[in-house]
Parts: C-alpha cells; sequence; structure tokens
C-alpha cells in the first residue's frame, strides 16, 4: 500500500518551507524572506508516530496573479492538491486573515479532501489568541496554531493530519493481483496502452499532454489472473518555463511506483529518450520494483532491418542501470505485441520472488571468484567468506568479506552478471549488501 499524501498548501511567505523542514527533520526546501522562493515542490518521507507519508512542499498560491511563473506555481500546487490524501493550509498570524487566504480556501474546498488549518508564527499563544481564532472565519474547522520556525504545536499538528489517514487494518486491504504502474512523459500512450489492454475506452484519452491528473487504478483479468494497472500522470513541462519544472509533478510517479510490483516506462518512439525518461525510471529502479521498458508508437516511424538493434542500443546507453529490464517494441494505436507485456510481467513477477538455495549460491559465487580473482589493494586481497540470499522483490543477496572496501563497485557488478547468466533474473533489479566477517567468523 502506498503511504498517504500529505500537501502543505498556501499563499506566498507563510512559512510552507519551514513548516516543511520542520517536519520533515532536515533542510531541504529553500527558505528565504521573499515570496515566491519555492518554485519546484519537493518531497520527503516522514514518519510520525506509528504513521508514514509522504510529505510535499509547493510554491505560494496567488489565486488572481496573470504573472507566468507564479500561474505555473498554482498549477502545479493544484497538482499536488490532487494528489494529496490531506491538505496541511498554512496561514500567517502576523499578517492575520487575507482577502487571497480566503480565496485558496475555496480552492481547497473544491478538492473535497480533508484540510487541517495551520496558523503559523505563533511564537507566544498568549499573544497571539485572539489573532488565531480570527481564522475562524474561513469556516473549516479549527485552527491549529504552530511555529514553524520554533517547532512548537508541530505534534498536535501532526496528531490531526495523521488522524485523517485510513486505518492502518485498512491499508492492507488492497484488491487482489499484481499491481502495474504505466509510468513516462505525457502523451506518450499511457492511457492508450491501459485502454487497448482493457478492451474498452476506460480511461481519458487526448493529444493535450497532462490529461491524466492523478494516477488511477484500473482492474484487468487476462486469462484468469487478474492484474491491476496504474495509470499515472505524465511529468509535465511548459514551453514558457525554462526551470525543469517537470519535478512538479514527480510525487505522483513516486506515489504509483511505491505501490506497484512492476512499472513499465513507456517511451514515445517518435521522440526518442529524454532526460524525464532516465528521471522517471530511475525512481523505479532506486525502489527496487521489476521493470519493463514499452516503446510505443512503433507503427509511427519509418524503419529499416536496423531500427530495432538501433533503438535498443539507444536505451542501453541512456538507462545503463536498466540493463536487466526488457524491451518491447509496441503500439497502443494497432495492439502490436501488446499480449507480450502479460507475458513479461508473469516472468518478471516469478524472478522477483525466486530464492537461490545457499549451497548453490555460493557454488556460483567460488566459480566466479576462481575465473576473475578479486581485487586487492596494498598486498591485501578481498576474500569473500559467504554468500546468502536474505529477501526478495527485489531479490537481495549479502556478501561476507574480510574488507568492505576491497568490494569496489565493479567486482560487484561482475559478481551480479554471474548470477543473472546463472539465474536470469529478468526483469528484476538485484541488492548487494556487503558486511566484513573475520576468519574466525566474529
Amino acid at each position: 500500500m502506498s503511504k498517504p499524501v500529505v500537501a502543505i498548501v498556501g499563499r506566498p511567505n507563510v512559512g510552507k518551507s519551514t513548516l516543511f523542514n520542520a517536519i520533515a527533520g532536515q533542510r531541504l526546501a529553500i527558505v528565504q524572506d521573499t515570496p515566491g522562493v519555492t518554485r519546484d515542490r519537493i518531497y520527503a518521507d516522514v514518519t510520525w508516530l506509528d504513521r508514514a507519508f509522504l510529505l510535499v512542499d509547493t510554491g505560494g498560491i496567488e489565486p488572481d496573479s496573470q504573472d507566468v511563473i507564479l500561474s505555473q506555481m498554482r498549477e502545479q500546487a493544484q497538482i499536488a492538491i490532487d494528489t494529496a490524501d490531506v491538505i496541511i493550509f498554512i496561514t500567517d498570524v502576523k499578517s492575520g486573515l487575507q482577502d487571497n487566504d480566503a480565496r485558496v480556501c475555496e480552492m481547497l474546498r473544491k478538492s473535497h479532501k480533508p484540510i487541517v488549518l495551520a496558523v503559523n508564527k505563533v511564537d507566544d499563544f498568549q499573544k497571539y489568541q485572539a489573532d488565531v481564532y480570527e481564522f475562524y472565519n474561513l469556516g473549516i474547522g479549527d485552527p491549529m496554531p504552530v511555529s514553524a520556525a520554533g517547532k512548537q504545536g508541530l505534534g498536535d499538528l501532526l496528531d490531526v493530519v495523521t488522524g485523517h489517514f485510513r486505518p492502518l487494518d485498512e491499508e492492507g486491504e488492497e484488491a487482489e493481483g499484481a499491481r502495474i504502474a504505466v509510468i513516462g512523459k505525457p502523451n506518450v500512450g499511457k492511457s492508450s496502452i491501459i485502454n487497448k489492454l482493457s478492451g474498452e475506452e476506460r480511461l481519458i484519452v487526448s493529444d493535450i499532454a497532462g490529461t491524466t491528473r492523478d494516477a488511477v487504478d484500473m482492474s484487468i483479468v487476462h486469462e484468469g489472473r487478474p492484474y491491476i494497472f496504474v495509470d499515472t500522470a505524465g511529468i509535465r513541462r511548459q514551453k514558457k518555463i525554462k526551470d525543469e519544472i517537470e519535478r512538479y509533478s514527480i510525487i505522483r510517479t513516486v506515489a504509483a511506483v511505491e505501490r506497484c510490483d512492476i512499472a513499465v516506462l513507456v517511451i514515445d518512439a517518435t521522440s526518442g529518450i529524454t532526460s524525464q525518461d532516465a528521471r522517471i525510471a530511475g525512481i523505479a529502479h532506486e525502489e527496487g520494483k521489476g521493470m519493463i521498458i514499452a516503446v510505443n508508437k512503433w507503427d509511427a516511424i519509418e524503419k529499416t532491418d536496423k531500427s530495432v538493434y538501433e533503438f535498443r542500443d539507444m536505451i542501453r546507453r541512456a538507462l545503463p542501470f536498466l540493463n536487466y529490464a526488457d524491451i518491447l517494441y509496441i503500439s497502443a494505436e494497432t495492439g502490436l505485441r501488446l499480449g507480450k507485456l502479460y507475458e513479461n510481467i508473469d516472468a518478471i513477477l516469478d524472478n522477483q520472488t525466486m530464492r537461490i538455495p545457499t549451497g548453490v549460491l555460493n557454488e556460483i559465487i567460488s566459480e566466479a571468484t576462481m575465473l576473475n580473482q578479486p581485487p586487492s589493494d596494498k598486498g591485501k586481497r578481498l576474500k569473500i567468506f559467504y554468500t546468502t540470499q536474505v529477501s526478495v522483490a527485489p531479490p537481495t543477496f549479502i556478501f561476507f568479506v574480510n574488507s568492505k572496501e576491497l568490494m569496489h563497485f565493479s567486482y560487484t557488478r561482475y559478481l551480479e552478471n554471474k548470477l543473472r547468466e546463472s539465474f536470469g533474473f529478468r526483469g528484476t533489479p538485484l541488492r548487494f549488501i556487503t558486511r566484513e566477517r573475520k576468519k574466525d567468523g566474529r
């Protein structure tokens, strides 16, 4: 189950980033006493008591501004609102209740999401008590006095926020079936692929980038086996903004990937691979998810007998960390090779949960070290005493060695390749942990 998403929203210069940093426990967001400093949205993993959630910082909302940057910030804040499970609406006690607070509040009401009203900069409740009560006029419940800079009142605030989460015993009640997140840039055909797989137009499809505004779950049964496809909103770039503002909406991909078993990265054959593709793919890889690379619109390009190989080489160069992922050349328009997706998904699900007997595993590692001697430094050579698999999804292995410093990345990659040669592990990343152990076993 994905973590709940909590978005901090408000007009400029009320202390959103300061509150974000205080809750996250580290200085992740830029803080400056100038409205509009936070132009990108930042997220952090947060745990409060027994509840974990994703906290999202947003740029300030200027409801009526026609400025290009501010209007884009408003749009990206709306994305955070759409994505959030709970919204922290932050206001400023020292500037009092503003007309723009009421406008932002009206914007939040339309989301029909739980809203927790935080009145910031309350360093002395007795002094500001009457000013805090003024915010009851917004009509969204009790205002919670906090001081983000002084880290006061945060516990009470988080108690109310987490109180809006679903009970833990309900979070495990997911529909059965493997979860497949379809990720990628806008307008590469993610919704079209799922529609074709389902056999009906169940998702809105448009040439306009950004039609899908949030992750959408869709259950599909194929040959008697259930699957849950998660259609995600693409990460957008607006021509008038030169900054890499696609980072604004990355939270949606993070949340979708976190709760999936396998991610299908959709690449547009007509436009090739971009830095956005690499960024999106990196999220799934770091989360240890199974991966498939689907090159869509393959029917729309002129091809030679070398096109497949040229495109494959381009993908491998751009995404070297996904060398374990299969590449499928498909068309959501014609249905070309879409059936292969299910074959790959089923194979990856098996590989994600594959367990290698310890005896067999150590034989493979021993043979690998004889074929390619471990590295050494200043007369000391790496020795791998023992290897064991400790978990699955992704398969994770521990090497017990005489020196962690001698276990170079390149040699770990060599051992990974040997394991893949022996057992396949198609479509799934492998994780390796190195621990030092003395010869006597201590």
